[in-house]
Parts: structure tokens; sequence; C-alpha cells
């Protein structure tokens, strides 16, 4: 499921980063759950929590786990729905959703739109327009992925429609918890990435809250496309140490016609650090992972 900031080719990095003997991964901006996902794939963890504030995200996920040949059929409905006039097609879906927020018709609207890039106008509305040179992954391969995702997740996974601070509410020093909120300079304004920001100032209370309980968390936030730097360093007060990913070359750049590396940060609190020198790592990265069964 594309969507906006996934860490899909990341995630094998950041599950290196992991502590053993955690029970449950709670993801409180789990967009397309990459980090879940590749966890669950390699049993990491008993238990998962997928939640998001955008809840017809979030619902997604909940037919994923609980209905997953409802979600196969209701997208294939749409794909198939589209041939005669794709973009007239497309357009309808995108108004529909706006006016009932049915996640059947996001999964459709995202399988479609361009550059995997979400947009949101200033009522919250989706607004990006559809990638006019392909139809969306085909339903059989859409049905098979999904399947996957129920397989690997299983019955030890949640969703959650949820602001991140719900999600944190209830974590212990017994689960762990990866977060990908929305980079800093993102968040508003006028191209408005995600249904809703978070800003810095929002961010850090909730991080020094989860020090305070000894949970244990990594914090994916900013980094530098070639010479340029994103976003503040985080207070040196929280104690996290900061990891630098090379996320591989920038699509926009790419776009623009220049070639520039994506470096992200990944920041690890104290708790994480505690733990993770006491085991190896869950993992060794790999290359690529499949999600069919």
């Amino acid at each position: 499921m594309p969507y906006q900031g996934s860490k899909r080719r990341l995630a094998p990095q950041i599950l290196t980063m992991m502590p053993r003997g955690a029970r449950r991964l709670v993801e409180p901006f789990a967009g397309s759950a990459a980090v879940t996902l590749a966890a669950a794939a390699r049993n990491a963890y008993d238990r998962y929590v997928i939640a998001d504030s955008f809840a017809p995200l979030a619902d997604i996920w909940k037919l994923i786990l609980t209905s997953p040949h409802d979600l196969a059929d209701g997208y294939e409905r749409l794909w198939r729905g589209q041939l005669d006039n794709p973009r007239e097609a497309y357009e309808a879906v995108r108004k529909e959703f706006n006016a009932n927020r049915d996640p059947v018709r996001l999964l459709y609207l995202l399988a479609r739109y361009v550059k995997g890039s979400v947009r949101f106008n200033a009522q919250g509305e989706f607004n990006q327009s559809p990638d006019n040179r392909r139809l969306g992954m085909r339903p059989q391969i859409m049905r098979r992925e999904i399947a996957g995702a129920n397989h690997l997740l299983g019955a030890g996974a949640e969703a959650r429609a949820a602001d991140f601070r719900e999600t944190l509410a209830d974590v212990t020093s017994d689960d762990v918890v990866y977060m990908d909120p929305p980079y800093q300079g993102i968040s508003g304004g006028r191209d408005r990435r995600y249904f809703q920001g978070v800003t810095v100032e929002q961010l850090i209370p909730q991080l020094q809250e989860l020090n305070r309980r000894d949970v244990p968390f990594l914090l994916s936030y900013d980094g530098s496309c070639g010479e340029r730097t994103y976003g503040i360093d985080l207070p040196a007060e929280l104690g996290l140490a900061k990891v630098s990913l090379r996320a591989g070359r920038s699509t926009q750049s790419t776009l623009a016609g220049r070639a520039e590396i994506t470096v992200e940060s990944l920041y690890l609190s104290p708790a994480v650090r505690s733990r993770q020198f006491a085991a190896s790592p869950i993992i060794r990265p790999n290359r690529q992972m499949s999600l069919g069964v």
C-alpha cells in the first residue's frame, strides 16, 4: 500500500536497532505499517498495534485483519469499474470518498494516485490527482498482498484510529514503540501531505513521558537530501542517540533532474540502548521481502 513516508526500504535497517525482550510492537503513526509488517515477517514480537489518526487508513488495516476477502472484493469492483474511463472513475471515487470516508475507496485511490504522495486540501479532503499512466495494482495481486498481510499479522494484531497521544497512553516498558511522525516543515502550509500534522512542540512532551516510564522507543524524524538538511535536532536532554540511515535516491529530486541521496535520522531512546546491548539485534538486514502467501 503506497503511502507517504513509507519505511519499506528502511525497515530491515530499523529492525536491527530494536531490542529483544519486548512482547508488543506499537506504531502510533503507522501509515503503510512497513516496520510492523517487516517485524511480523520475522516473528519478532507476539503482538502488534497499528494506529493512525487518519481513520479511513486505520479502517483499511481493520479490514485487512478482520475481513480481508471483503476488502479485496470491494477493491476489485472499483478497479474493474474504472476500465472504460479511468480518470473519470478515479475522480468519482475520490468525490465519494471525501463524502463518506470509505476505506475501500481509499485503498483504490492509494493504488492509483500520482507519485505515491498523499495530498489534502484545507478542509482535510483527499485531493491528489491520479497517475494516468497506470490503472493501479491488479485485483489478483492486491488480493494476494492483503491475504499476505493478514497471514503475517494474525490474531495478535489490532488496528486503531487514534491520535498518537491516545495510542501512547497505555504503552509500558514491556513494549517497544516505533514512531514515524510527519517531519518538521511538512505538517502544514498549502502543501498538506498529512491528514493531521504534528509539531515538535507536541512531540517532545510525549518523548519525555516515554523516557520517564522507561518505554523503549525508536523515532524516525527528519534528515537530509543532498546538501539540504531538514528540521532541527531534538533536545539533548532527551538522551537520544541519533543514527543516520541511507534511504537511497530521492524520488522528488530524480523527477526534478537531480541525483541526490536521502538520509533519514533514527533516534534511539535510552531504554532501547540499555536493552539493545543486552542481546544481539533481532535480525540482520536483507534486501527484499515478500508479503504474498
